[in-house]
């Protein structure tokens, strides 16, 4: 996000939910809450996630509703751009319901009894609860909300130990009008064999071929993302790319790579690394 998503949740997913993952017609949604965090309140910030947010998606994880949530940052600061997000993971839009209801039901709980807060003490003022701490902490002019899914979702088979904090890339593209459907077989025949083979190499914990499920940005179309347990393993997939284009023949190189730019708009490209400070899943030993 960061005018972006964001797709990217980045997200990082395995444990409890590789089975259902193995399910070819899995295609899970990401919520994203994007914030912009004033500065030296991100302590604050994340006191609020974990007192807040956290009772609410840990209770419907242990439920099944949540397959995975965790609050990630940027590794590059950009002017403007944001500073924090919050993302979720369900299996469907009924989990985004549910979520939903259960976050509004603790902000109003909260909020109500932030209020009531030293009256049973004279001359105690009021603490107020979570929505007005975090106008305090945060510009909220500036947040940004994505639901993305995953059109593709592959994810290793090994269990994450407890304490786990991946990185995660973000590939942002621009798919020309009516290119959607080319994008996705030329990337499926030439990028999707890499990521795989690094997948099962446990290189790569997770990754994702995704799409904003509600439109609310024209800055991408589709965003690739790839989730791994340190920045030292984005070195491996760069040289993965590397071996598997250096292989073929030129003829071959330059046809993949005319092929791909007669799809997309190369000049809207970008891409972002984000750190989970928070990270959670199902499971998780």
């Amino acid at each position: 996000m960061k005018k972006k998503v964001v797709l990217c949740l980045l997200v990082v997913l395995v444990s409890c939910i590789t089975a259902v993952a193995q399910d070819v017609k899995m295609q899970p949604l990401t919520f994203w809450y994007e914030y912009t965090v004033n500065p030296g309140k991100e302590t604050q910030f994340l006191d609020l996630v974990k007192t807040v947010g956290a009772p609410v998606r840990d209770k419907l994880m242990a439920e099944g509703v949540v397959l995975a949530w965790g609050v990630q940052t940027p590794l590059l600061r950009i002017p403007g751009a944001a500073t924090h997000q919050i993302w979720y993971m369900v299996a469907d839009w009924s989990g985004i319901e549910k979520v939903d209801a259960a976050m509004r039901a603790q902000i109003m709980k909260l909020d109500e009894e932030g209020m009531k807060t030293g009256m049973t003490k004279k001359g105690a003022a009021p603490t107020g609860g979570p929505t007005a701490k975090m106008m305090e902490i945060a510009d909220i002019g500036k947040t940004h909300d994505y639901v993305t899914r995953d059109l593709i979702f592959v994810t290793g088979k090994g269990d994450l130990p407890a304490g786990t904090l991946p990185w995660a890339r973000y590939n942002f593209v621009k798919v020309k009008p009516g290119k959607a459907a080319e994008l996705r077989k030329l990337w499926e025949k030439y990028n999707k064999p890499v990521l795989d083979k690094l997948v099962a190499d446990g290189v790569v914990l997770a990754y994702g071929y995704a799409v904003e499920d509600v439109r609310t940005s024209g800055d991408f179309t589709h965003y690739i993302w790839y989730a791994t347990k340190d920045l030292g393993s984005m070195e491996k997939i760069r040289s993965a790319y590397v071996v598997d284009r250096e292989k073929r023949s030129p003829e071959e190189q330059e046809a993949i790579s005319a092929a791909f730019a007669d799809v997309l708009d190369s000049d809207a490209s970008r891409s972002e690394v984000d750190h989970d400070v928070i990270f959670k899943v199902a499971g998780m030993k």
